[in-house]
Order: C-alpha cells, then structure tokens, then sequence
C-alpha cells in the first residue's frame, strides 16, 4: 500500500475538496444543476463556506460534493478520501472496524462509509462487452458463506453462488450473484456482458454447455479427469481471482449478508480490474465513480 498517510488530504478538510475538486472538474466546475460550464463562479464572502460556487444560469449553488455520494455528509471530507484511499489500497479490503478505529468514527459510521464506497467502485460494461475483437472470457462461479434459513448439508445449495467472468485480454472481471446455476440463469448474464465474437474458457458443468454455443469457441476443462488446462484452453485466470476474493470475505469480513453481496463482489471486481496500476491511481477511479451514486438510510437495500 503506497499511501502517505500525512499528506494533507487525509488530515485537512480543505486540501480534500481542492483535491477533490482536481480530480472531479479538472477543467473548471461546471453546475450539478443545468450542466453549466461557463457561467459560474466561486463564492468568497466572508459568511460563505469555502469551496462554494453559483451558476448564473440557473441561480444554482453547488459545492464539489453535490450530486456525489459524499453529498451533506457530516463525515469530513479528508475522512471521506482516506477511506476510498484504503479501501482502494487494500488487495483483500478493509474491514469496517479497523476503519471506525482508523477515522475515529463510530462503527456504523464506517460501515455505511464502505457501502457507499464500493457503490462508486462498481464500474460500467467494457464498450462491446467483454471479449470484444475476438477476445478470450473465463467463466466460472463460487460459492461462499450460508444462506440463512437453509440447512447446512453436502454440495452448494446452501451457499451464496457468484457467477464471475474474467476477459483475458483487458485484465477486467465482473461478477453477478445469482439464486440458481442453471442455463436460463446464465445465459442473461452471459448474453449482457460477453461479446459474441468472444471465445468462452469454462469447466464442464452442465450449465455451460449450451451456453457455449453462443459464441465463436467454448474451450471446455475437465476438472473432474484432473485436467486443469490444455495450452490456452483453462480458467486459471479466474481461479486466480476466486482465490483473493474468498481469502477476504473469510479473512477480512468474514460474514456478508445476501442484500449487500454485491457490493462486495463489485470492490473486488474493481480492485482486480485495476491492479495494474498504481494505489493512487487506483483511488481516483474510485474518486471519479463517486458522481450520482448516492446512498441514504432511507433506502432499504442499505439498513
């Protein structure tokens, strides 16, 4: 993790929204209200608050934050950019206690820091989908954690099942959590975010195999002979994948309910999307997702 924790965007409030500013209007403010590029200016009397602009066009005043998910958040803003920071950081996450011990916030504080977070990390469709221009998509699925109500017995039917899908060429992954494996369940998912011309790299659950029609290739591997690749035909890409996303949700939060999974599978997926580059980079993409995303308690999918 290469963040200076005493750069003065994590301690002062005001570096935070110059910085935010930076990275959100980097050629100048524009208003949240009309999408007024040039009409606008900053506020500098003495009873306004700093950072504060108006819109002359539609009498609008706006701050960096509005329409953003850090919107009239009593959370201070430096606070606001340390956690994306971390959160960004950290290959396996960070979980919400140790943050409400970090920011000095209370836990349900951080908590509801981190969903709104991994909301400004969920990123859109790779233009063309995934495997566009003749590319290569593993596709696999994973199983984690207990279904509340269900009994515990042998096999997955107990278990929260995460479709993922991994394009070789771009490095990108996205995952889906779904009820049931089955063709009509995968198919929709498969036919939304893979392109037709891509060549599809899965095992041979049964699930697949009409699936794999659909494509231009379905290189098929028989894990159950002990075949785990033959030349490019294999899904040791996004068996790579599972493997950091299980040693977090077991190491580092340990229990996740069914309604926030997906947050989940989205903070990971935008980790692995973006590995290549560097913590700070990493954190402005995550800065930069944070527009129209706002969360709220009022909303039940957050309680």
């Amino acid at each position: 993790m290469n963040i200076d924790l005493t750069n003065p965007i994590f301690t002062d409030a005001n570096k935070a929204r110059e910085y935010l500013e930076s990275v959100r209007w980097p050629a100048g403010p524009y208003c949240p209200h009309c999408g007024e590029t040039e009409n606008v200016r900053q506020l500098k009397g003495k009873s306004h608050r700093k950072g504060l602009h108006q819109c002359n066009s539609c009498r609008g005043a706006f701050t960096v934050t509005v329409g953003t998910l850090y919107e009239r958040s009593k959370v201070p803003l430096n606070k606001w950019l340390l956690a994306t920071h971390l959160l960004s950081a950290s290959k396996k996450g960070i979980s919400s206690h140790q943050l409400h011990r970090m920011l000095g916030v209370t836990y349900k504080t951080a908590w509801f820091m981190t969903h709104r977070i991994r909301e400004a990390m969920r990123e859109d469709l790779p233009k063309g989908g995934f495997g566009s221009g003749d590319g290569t998509v593993e596709v696999d699925e994973t199983f984690i954690g207990n279904i509340k109500g269900k009994p515990t017995r042998r096999g997955y039917q107990h278990k929260y099942k995460i479709l993922s899908l991994v394009d070789r060429e771009t490095g990108k992954a996205r995952s889906v959590v779904v009820d049931k494996l089955n063709t009509h369940t995968v198919r929709p998912i498969l036919r939304t975010n893979v392109a037709r011309e891509a060549k599809l790299m899965t095992d041979e659950a049964h699930h697949y195999k009409l699936v794999g029609r659909d494509y231009a290739g379905h290189g098929v591997v028989r894990h159950s002979v002990g075949e785990y690749g033959r030349g490019p035909i294999h899904t040791n890409t996004i068996e790579g994948f599972f493997s950091i996303f299980k040693r977090g949700m077991r190491g580092i939060y340990q229990h996740c309910g069914e309604k926030h999974l997906h947050r989940y599978t989205a903070e990971f997926d935008f980790r692995y999307s973006n590995r290549e580059i560097t913590d700070a980079e990493r954190a402005v993409i995550a800065l930069k997702g944070i527009e129209g995303k706002r969360l709220t308690y009022r909303r039940p999918d957050i309680g």
